[in-house]
C-alpha cells in the first residue's frame, strides 16, 4: 500500500476534539486511508452512508439517537458523508454534545457537503482534500530510479490509486472512471439540466489544455449559453475533475487579464477522453501534456506541504508567455516547462524587466522532481 502524505498529519490531528474532514475526487483512496487511520484508535464505528438505512437515520437524528448509534465507540468514521442532507448538523451535534469521540468524515464531492459543513462546524473542523496518488508519495514507495523510469507511464495513465496497483489494467480502470464515477455527483445534483453536456464539456476541454479556454467558444460549440457553460465548469471543479488558473497581471498594460487555462486533477482522465494513451514520442501533445502533469502535481505539492500560493500563468496581447507562475511571500517564481530541456530558453524580457526581482526556473524531465517533491 502506497502511504499518503496526509496520514501523518491527521493522525497528528487526533484528539483535538475537532471533526476531520477528508475530500477529494472518487477513487482516490479517502476511504482506505480514513480506515487505516480510524484502525489505529482500536475501537471504531464504521457509518456508511451508501446504505439507504443508515443514510435515513442521521438525516433525522438528534443527540439522543445519535448517542445511541454511537454507543461506547470512541472514533466513528462517517463514509460518503455528501449523501446525507443536514450532514453538518449531525456531525456539530457528535463534536458538541458526545465527548472524548474522534469523529472522521469523508466525501467525495463538495458540490453539498461544503455547504452543508462549514458553518455548522465553525471553528470544529480540520479539512483536507486528497487527491490522486502525489509525485512524491511515487517517488517514496518506487524509489528514484524506478519512479522515473515509470514517468511516461505516470503521464500516459495518471496516478489513480487502482491505475497504479494494476499495471496492464489501466485502460479498463480509466474507462470505468471515466464513466459513472466521474459523473456520478454532477449527475445527481439538483441544478443539472443537461446531463449529457458534462462529458461534452470535458471533452472539448481534454483538447484545449494548455490554451486559453473561451467561454463564448465553448457555449458556441456546444450550443448553449455562456452562463450555462460557467455553471457546469463551477459544477466540473467542485467535483475535483478540473481546475482553473487564471492569468497573471500586475504592471504591463498590454497583460491579459480576463482570460482562463484550464487544466485536468488526472492526467490519464484527460487522456480516456481523448482516447489517446500513445507513448510520447507519437503524441502531437506532449507538450500540453507534460504542462498539465506538472501544474496538477505542483497543486498537490502546495496543498500537502501547507504553503500558501497564488498560482497563474502569464500572457501578453502580443502572445508573449510564461506556463506557470507564483506568488508566494510577496515573491514572484516563474516556471517554463519543457518535456526535453532547452537549455537556451528564455523568458520574456517584458516580463524580466517589469518583474525584475521574480525568479524563472526552466523545469524539464531532467529537473522535474525539485519542482514537485
Amino acid at each position: 500500500m502506497i502511504k499518503r502524505d496526509l496520514e501523518d498529519k491527521i493522525v497528528s490531528k487526533l484528539n483535538t476534539k475537532k471533526a476531520i474532514i477528508l475530500l477529494g475526487p472518487r477513487q482516490t483512496g479517502k476511504t482506505t486511508l480514513l480506515e487505516k487511520i480510524a484502525d489505529m484508535t482500536g475501537d471504531c464505528l464504521l457509518i456508511d452512508c451508501d446504505d439507504p438505512v443508515t443514510r435515513s437515520g442521521l438525516e433525522s437524528a438528534n443527540t439522543e439517537e445519535l448517542k445511541r448509534m454511537i454507543g461506547n465507540h470512541k472514533t466513528v468514521f462517517i463514509d460518503e458523508a455528501q449523501r446525507v442532507k443536514n450532514i453538518g448538523l449531525a456531525v456539530k451535534i457528535i463534536v458538541d454534545r458526545i465527548k472524548n469521540v474522534q469523529l472522521l468524515v469523508s466525501g467525495s464531492s463538495s458540490l453539498d457537503l461544503m455547504s452543508e459543513i462549514n458553518e455548522p462546524l465553525t471553528g470544529r473542523k480540520w479539512e483536507y482534500m486528497l487527491y490522486p496518488i502525489s509525485g512524491s508519495e511515487h517517488y517514496r514507495h518506487f524509489g528514484h530510479i524506478r519512479s522515473r523510469q515509470l514517468l511516461e507511464t505516470r503521464l500516459i495513465y495518471g496516478m489513480y490509486p487502482d491505475v497504479i496497483n494494476n499495471p496492464g489494467e489501466e485502460r479498463e480502470i480509466l474507462r470505468q472512471l471515466t464513466g459513472s464515477y466521474l459523473y456520478k455527483d454532477i449527475l445527481s445534483y439538483q441544478g443539472v439540466r443537461k446531463p449529457e453536456l458534462p462529458e461534452k464539456l470535458l471533452r472539448a476541454l481534454s483538447l484545449q489544455v494548455g490554451n486559453e479556454v473561451s467561454y463564448n467558444e465553448l457555449a458556441s460549440l456546444l450550443q448553449v449559453d455562456k452562463k450555462t457553460i460557467n455553471s457546469y465548469l463551477d459544477l466540473l471543479e467542485k467535483s475535483f475533475v478540473i481546475f482553473r488558473l487564471k492569468s497573471f497581471s500586475g504592471n504591463l498594460r498590454n497583460e491579459i487579464t480576463a482570460n482562463r487555462k484550464i487544466y485536468f486533477y488526472d492526467t490519464g482522465l484527460r487522456n480516456a477522453l481523448t482516447a489517446n494513451f500513445n507513448p510520447l514520442d507519437m503524441r502531437q501533445d506532449t507538450g500540453a501534456l507534460w504542462e498539465n502533469f506538472l501544474i496538477a502535481e505542483r497543486m498537490k505539492f502546495l496543498h500537502y506541504n501547507g504553503i500558501w500560493a497564488n498560482s497563474f500563468f502569464w500572457r501578453t496581447t502580443t502572445r508573449q508567455e510564461i506556463d506557470y507562475i507564483e506568488e508566494r511571500e510577496g515573491k514572484l517564481f516563474a516556471y517554463e516547462f519543457k518535456w526535453k530541456s532547452e537549455k537556451g530558453k528564455r523568458f520574456p524580457a517584458s516580463f524580466l524587466q517589469a518583474y525584475p526581482e521574480s525568479k524563472t526556473a526552466l523545469i524539464s524531465n531532467s529537473n522535474f522532481q525539485e519542482f514537485i517533491l
